[in-house]
């Protein structure tokens, strides 16, 4: 793939169709933030493996003058404590079921910052869902292993997704065409009433009774109380630029970490297995504290500036050496995913990120409306005392995070990478290719990737796996595995601005990604 390059505005994505439904806004007169709501709102039709109505969402936009961050999250139940649990978190079903956060978050996007009508942005995704479109060949290739793991589970409530999900039990193939009417309908509910009917109407009255009666937390109340937060985004510099991310409760400070950490060495000069070797061990790192400390804001104990201080970052540093460690977490001061990103000819950029959370997420499914919920209650811990604990009332651990590079007080643009833990690791590796190495998008995107899974284990793809390396970081104690399945490194997306006007972008080769400009 080549890189885009585009004189006035782009879109890029994992799925064509939402891309083009983006590009459609642009050229309509929309601006960045118009067109990243209607690719998010159509990849809930045309990527339902990854995302849906049911689901939350994070963004960043540059304004043209400073970047803004919306954290659309949700919360758990009131009903939904540690007792209620019995001891574990299922992974599907209605007890991880948190608020939907993305419909209040496209509404809060427009409400500050769309110029078209709100209702205009979900044309495309109705007209998808009502009339059918032929599916991408990798999101058959997910919707299938998707309708085998739905075969095992068993209650009233993974009913629904059989009926609205599959062909007669089985998953659409690649090219053939996928209906879904029941999700024309909410999209027009939303539409119409501004998510209102999402939380306090007729959807929230529908979702508040297939709880009630097939065993879910979820209520009226629960609903009606959400709303999404507008916050700062967070950075560390790098090489002369600036990584921005999203405060907790996402994992973003996890990437800050390690690039924090990662920018007191120099990586050009190392040979390719010493650069790994930095990069795993500053990654876990990052993850260390991450996996400690962020939770709910409401409920740290660490202020972020402290995880981000270059005293604390000097000092995680100097606690990597020649060999792979497990890392313990510092101490510092105490106080299933699509990504998206846009940008329009007045120089507004959007970093835009929704999901419902291990593919299909909970794999319930409202009848009469045809979407999902995710399943983010997984991102709770079972520790009582742990600030990520479960409880009533709190936004969990989130995986999913946009990003944004500036350098000085200038933008560069927006970027990421989904794929749940493999997001702050791909963060990294694209940011490093970019300021690092000087690749454009579509070549950061495309180069091989490794992923650390936990204490010593680390995954490559075969782009990475020269003997001479290999062989080196097994050396440093690096327990490495060749994994030739691309789809667990990530999907990513990046637009970068160009020095004379206009835009550079690239889209995740791994998937059916598109990059599209004007």
């Amino acid at each position: 793939m080549r890189p885009l390059f585009a004189p006035r505005g782009a879109v890029a994505t994992s799925q064509p169709l939402a891309a083009s439904a983006g590009l459609a806004v642009l050229r309509r007169g929309g601006n960045a933030v118009d067109a990243a709501l209607a690719t998010a709102i159509a990849l809930t039709v045309v990527q339902p493996t990854s995302n849906d109505v049911g689901g939350d969402l994070f963004a960043i936009v540059w304004d043209g003058e400073r970047l803004h961050g919306l954290n659309g999250s949700g919360r758990s139940p009131a009903a939904l404590t540690l007792d209620r649990l019995g001891g574990r978190m299922p992974e599907r079903g209605w007890l991880p079921v948190t608020v939907p956060g993305a419909p209040a978050g496209w509404r809060d996007l427009h409400e500050r910052f769309g110029v078209l009508p709100f209702a205009d942005l979900f044309a495309d995704a109705v007209e998808y869902a009502e009339s059918g479109y032929p599916v991408s060949p990798e999101v058959a290739r997910a919707w299938a292993r998707a309708v085998a793991e739905h075969a095992a589970l068993r209650g009233p409530e993974f009913d629904e997704w059989g009926r609205v999900f599959t062909i007669a039990g089985r998953a659409p193939t690649a090219g053939e065409r996928w209906r879904n009417p029941g999700a024309a309908r909410a999209l027009r509910l939303i539409a119409d009433t501004r998510a209102d009917a999402f939380y306090l109407g007729e959807i929230a009255s529908a979702l508040a009774a297939h709880s009630g009666s097939t065993g879910g937390l979820l209520t009226a109340a629960d609903l009606a109380a959400h709303g999404s937060t507008w916050v700062e985004p967070v950075s560390v510099a790098y090489r002369g630029h600036e990584v921005w991310e999203l405060p907790p409760n996402g994992q973003g400070v996890a990437a800050l970490l390690a690039l924090g950490v990662l920018d007191g060495v120099d990586l050009a000069a190392m040979p390719l297995a010493e650069r790994l070797h930095w990069q795993i061990e500053a990654m876990k790192l990052g993850f260390a504290d991450t996996f400690a400390y962020v939770a709910d804001p409401s409920a740290m104990a660490v202020p972020t500036d402290s995880l981000l201080s270059p005293a604390y970052l000097a000092s995680r540093r100097a606690l990597i050496g020649e060999r792979a460690a497990v890392p313990s977490p510092g101490e510092p001061v105490r106080g299933g995913t699509v990504y998206l990103c846009a940008a329009d000819a007045g120089g507004m950029m959007v970093s835009l990120i929704q999901s419902n959370y291990m593919g299909f997420g909970s794999y319930v499914v409202l009848p009469g409306f045809g979407f999902g919920l995710h399943n983010r209650g997984v991102g709770f811990r079972l520790e009582p005392g742990h600030p990520n604990a479960v409880g009533p009332g709190k936004r969990p651990f989130h995986t999913i995070i946009p990003g944004f590079l500036t350098r000085g007080e200038a933008p560069v643009g927006p970027f990421g990478v989904m794929g749940g833990h493999m997001q702050p690791q791909g963060h990294l590796q694209v940011i490093s290719s970019t300021v690092d190495r000087g690749l454009d998008p579509q070549a950061a995107l495309a180069e091989p990737r490794w992923q650390w899974r936990a204490g010593r284990t680390v995954l490559v793809e075969d782009g990475l796996a020269r003997p001479a390396v290999l062989e080196e970081l097994r050396s440093r104690g690096h327990q490495v595995r060749v994994e030739p399945e691309p789809t667990g490194f990530g999907y990513g997306q990046a637009i970068w601005r160009l020095p004379d006007g206009g835009y550079v972008a690239g889209s995740e080769p791994r998937a059916d990604g598109s990059a599209l400009g004007y």
